[in-house]
């Protein structure tokens, strides 16, 4: 398979993969264009014991950590659906109070040792099977799934513990 054909097929699958971690399309444009670019200079090293889907996912993921330590940011920062109040009706104080959940929510999943974060983030974010996941560590597929319920459940745990303290 040529690499351009390569590009046309998962752009897209990269693209929303970054732009539903990042939160941001810009950061996701740019993360997205070098993740390709790593990948068609590392294209002959890919050894094909995974979907190639995984792989890209898996450097776009790097390109996006590397890219939060060059800004020494660690939190997801702009939330479009505050930028859209007006437009939706909504009240503002709930937004706030939305946007606040899914901060702290952001912030717990960041908490979580791995491989819980990683396999919570490949399902949710990459929406890549158990399969898929179980590839990419080198496990089962029934080891990500367990492993998939047991970081929902310490995200779920670590949420009331935060609002029962409130």
């Amino acid at each position: 398979m040529e690499f351009e054909q390569i590009y046309r097929m998962y752009f897209t699958d990269v693209f929303r993969y970054i732009r539903k971690l990042s939160g941001d399309e810009q950061i996701a444009e740019e993360i997205t264009a070098d993740t390709f670019f790593k990948a068609m200079n590392a294209i002959d090293r890919f050894r094909g014991d995974c979907d190639i889907r995984v792989w890209l996912c898996q450097i776009a993921k790097n390109c996006y950590y590397s890219y939060l330590k060059k800004k020494k940011r660690m939190e997801l920062v702009d939330d479009p659906e505050l930028l859209n109040l007006a437009d939706q009706g909504e009240n503002l104080e709930e937004a706030l109070a939305r946007n606040e959940e899914t901060l702290q929510i952001q912030n717990i999943l960041h908490e979580l040792p791995d491989p819980y974060k990683e396999v919570f983030m490949w399902r949710v974010f990459a929406e890549l099977s158990f399969k898929q996941i179980g590839q990419i560590f080198e496990k089962s597929e029934n080891w990500a799934c367990v492993t998939y319920h047991r970081a929902r459940m310490m995200i779920k745990s670590r949420w009331e513990e935060q609002q029962n303290e409130t």
